[in-house]
């Protein structure tokens, strides 16, 4: 269920993310400031709508929708794409498609702690976050 990753979270392990920030074509002045962000991560449900806010001291991000439907996004890096959030088992996957391309961040618990996998062609990248 959604409710086990509501509640703020704190990133504290980034793994390979300048690699998968690379991959998705994300400018090198950009990706410099995210390597040493350390955002805070709330979940919450709203509804039946999941609500997924990223803050940091470069920006703030929300995206939200509602389990198995498509929605549209535009990421912080400016990507316009078509999102879906599913439960895959105990895992929030966030899917996100565009110009043939496909994304996917999984969220799990492992541990207490929040395990963040992403993957975009080939290259993965892991964060770590503990509640706040």
């Amino acid at each position: 269920m959604v409710e086990a990753f509501c509640g703020t979270w704190k990133m504290v392990e980034s793994r390979n993310f300048d690699d998968y920030m690379k991959a998705l074509g994300i400018p090198f002045a950009t990706r410099q400031v995210a390597n040493v962000t350390k955002p805070t991560v709330i979940i919450s449900m709203n509804g039946d709508r999941v609500v997924i806010k990223t803050q940091s001291t470069f920006r703030v991000a929300e995206v939200s929708g509602k389990l198995g439907e498509e929605f549209d996004e535009n990421t912080p890096d400016n990507r316009k794409v078509k999102s879906t959030f599913t439960m895959e088992g105990d895992k929030l996957v966030h899917t996100q498609k565009w110009d043939g391309k496909e994304n996917k961040i999984t969220r799990e618990i492992k541990n207490g702690k929040m395990v963040v996998t992403l993957i975009f062609q080939g290259v993965q990248a892991v964060r770590m976050f503990e509640k706040a």
